[in-house]
């Protein structure tokens, strides 16, 4: 049996990994099984990648796993990715201190049901003493709606402090304004199922990440497609606008 890589395998890792999960649902019809049956084997995926991260020693991993867009699924499916997303929550907590992961999650919060943010807020809790890898799931996430909310927050620093201190604020400062204000932008941004666009995720901060598009969808979307694009992504020179 093969040995699974090792750090010193790869060119150069990123420090941060942003996944745009996408392809649940087409995996599932395209083998005649109901949409929720992707969802689940997804739920599958992310433990393996997370898992494998945590393992190769990125030091940050950010996954897309319910947008403010998603609302507007059919209510059925809405409440199976929330039950799911609850038992997520509840059953990974092993895995989670298992390999010291520090979880988190970015978003409207307030949004998700009363129980889904009981267990969440339950999940992190116990988490936040780990000194591993940081988890974050972005649960009813846009990055369009991240970017007003920081723009509400910088008008209130106008009105309580002035526009000299707005005025003063630097191109980086506007961080602290965001969901997460020690998130670190995203070296790798990682698509599946072959859709070549961000979808309203990490506007900001995925400035200068580079892209990598595979072209299976998330339930297939293991260790090995991981690999992949951590090996396309050493592979770039990053020049962040220079020569």
């Amino acid at each position: 049996m093969t040995s699974p890589p090792s750090p010193a395998d790869f060119a150069r890792l990123p420090e941060a990994v942003a996944i745009i999960m996408d392809g649940n649902g087409r995996w599932a019809q395209e083998r005649g099984l109901p949409r929720f049956k992707g969802h689940e084997v997804g739920a599958e995926s992310v433990r393996a990648v997370t898992r494998e991260c945590a393992r190769l020693g990125i030091g940050e991993l950010t996954l897309y796993a319910f947008s403010t867009e998603n609302w507007r699924r059919p209510a059925q499916e809405v409440a199976l990715l929330m039950t799911l997303l609850e038992r997520y929550l509840v059953e990974e907590r092993p895995e989670i201190m298992d390999n010291g992961i520090v979880f988190r999650a970015v978003g409207e919060l307030d949004r998700l049901p009363a129980s889904v943010q009981r267990e969440y807020e339950t999940t992190r809790a116990m988490s936040e003493r780990n000194g591993g890898m940081v988890l974050r799931l972005a649960l009813s996430y846009g990055g369009r709606r991240e970017l007003l909310h920081a723009a509400q927050k910088v008008a209130r620093v106008a009105v309580a402090e002035g526009l000299d201190a707005v005025e003063r604020l630097g191109e980086d400062d506007l961080r602290q304004f965001l969901y997460d204000p020690t998130m670190r932008d995203p070296d790798l941004l990682i698509r599946t199922a072959g859709e070549m666009r961000v979808s309203n995720f990490l506007l900001w901060q995925a400035s200068y990440a580079e892209l990598h598009v595979a072209d299976i969808a998330w339930p297939d979307f293991r260790e090995a497609a991981l690999h992949e694009a951590l090996r396309a992504y050493g592979a770039r020179a990053r020049r962040f606008g220079g020569v």
